[in-house]
């Protein structure tokens, strides 16, 4: 069988992985316990392949690997900021390129996962949008990320992997095929909490209802960086196709499915989203569904002509929430010397010679 026709095992639900193991060992009469090693290799040991599966025979690993594909994205970079931000390019099968960043804080250590590669969102202060959409990634280069990266932090000692946040590139609930079986697949075999799992959009109604509808509590975070529809059009396209309203009615049935606390991420651009007059209607939207704000400076990218908002606005903004009864964080930018940062994940097909583990100089949010 070619390669890209074997039955790729980081894709497949656990249950049909069990079942497919189950009659690939009993075809070659090998007994059934080998099913369970082969499982942990992929779930607990997170194997990159199957010559790595040194409990089982070789001629089994062989048979393995000629029935089925792990198709494991391929580390082909890692950049660290001097505040322990830490960026890795993946390689996918096909040569295509994508970005995910681990970020330490308050003894979290949070991992952004890409969805997409590239984005076809075209949010105007996104690096990513800018540089077009190419395809969307399957569930198993979606999990991959996650298992790369565990098995990362495990050799370099950087800890266990608390939280996951579909903030890298791409759109994720433009993606269900591959969004939803990860989210199963990472809460099940990975064994990683609904609750800290959290799916960013910038809007996709569909896609909110479709997550409201799941038992889980995976938490909702909503791209929103205006709170008036004129606004924000200018500067989250989508918002064309799912206006404000419609946006809030999905919010206010996530909200009502028991859902999980609703997070607005708001990126802050000097005189275009953080005049004082937008605070009222960003806490009238935020009292309909009990949402938390963060805020968010923002990130200069190559194209726009914005600046961020200066610190004593942001501070301003964030008051005047909080007086009127917002639950409101400023983000501290993370990672941004290293491009880490909101906005600013862009994977290149060019690279420059690698550089591994560079420390850099600034200190620099995961992004979109």
């Amino acid at each position: 069988m070619e390669p890209s026709q074997r039955p790729d095992l980081l894709s497949l639900p656990v249950s049909d992985v069990c079942a497919r193991l189950e009659e690939h060992f009993t075809a070659r009469a090998v007994a059934s316990y080998r099913v369970r090693q082969t499982m942990a290799w992929l779930y607990d040991r997170d194997a990159a392949g199957f010559e790595e599966m040194t409990d089982l025979p070789a001629g089994e690993r062989h048979a393995l690997a000629e029935a089925f594909s792990l198709r494991a994205p391929r580390l082909e970079r890692t950049d660290r900021s001097r505040d322990g931000t830490v960026k890795h390019l993946w390689r996918l099968a096909d040569g295509e390129l994508v970005e995910s960043v681990l970020i330490p804080a308050g003894g979290r250590l949070t991992l952004c996962l890409s969805s997409q590669a590239g984005c076809a969102m075209a949010c105007v202060f996104c690096a990513t949008g800018w540089s077009g959409y190419r395809r969307q990634l399957t569930a198993g280069e979606i999990v991959g990320q996650y298992r790369g990266t565990r098995r990362w932090a495990s050799e370099h000692e950087a800890g266990a992997i608390s939280n996951l946040v579909f903030m890298g590139m791409g759109e994720p609930l433009m993606n269900p095929r591959a969004l939803f079986p990860a989210l199963d697949l990472l809460n099940g075999p990975y064994g990683v909490g609904a609750r800290r799992i959290t799916v960013s959009t910038v809007g996709i109604v569909p896609g909110i209802d479709q997550l409201a509808r799941r038992p889980e509590q995976f938490r909702l975070a909503l791209s929103l960086h205006a709170p008036l529809t004129e606004l924000r059009s200018t500067i989250v396209p989508v918002e064309r196709k799912y206006p404000l309203d419609r946006l809030m009615d999905a919010l206010r049935r996530f909200d009502a499915a028991g859902k999980r606390r609703i997070t607005f991420e708001y990126t802050l651009i000097a005189g275009v989203n953080d005049g004082l007059e937008l605070v009222q209607p960003l806490a009238d939207l935020v009292h309909e569904v009990g949402a938390h704000v963060n805020l968010i400076p923002y990130n200069p990218i190559p194209g726009p002509d914005w600046r961020p908002t200066p610190p004593a606005r942001m501070r301003a903004f964030a008051a005047a929430l909080a007086d009127r009864a917002v639950n409101v964080t400023v983000r501290e930018p993370r990672g941004r010397d290293i491009a880490a940062a909101c906005g600013q994940l862009r994977a290149e097909h060019e690279l420059t010679p690698p550089a591994p583990f560079v420390e850099l100089q600034a200190a620099g949010a995961p992004a979109r």
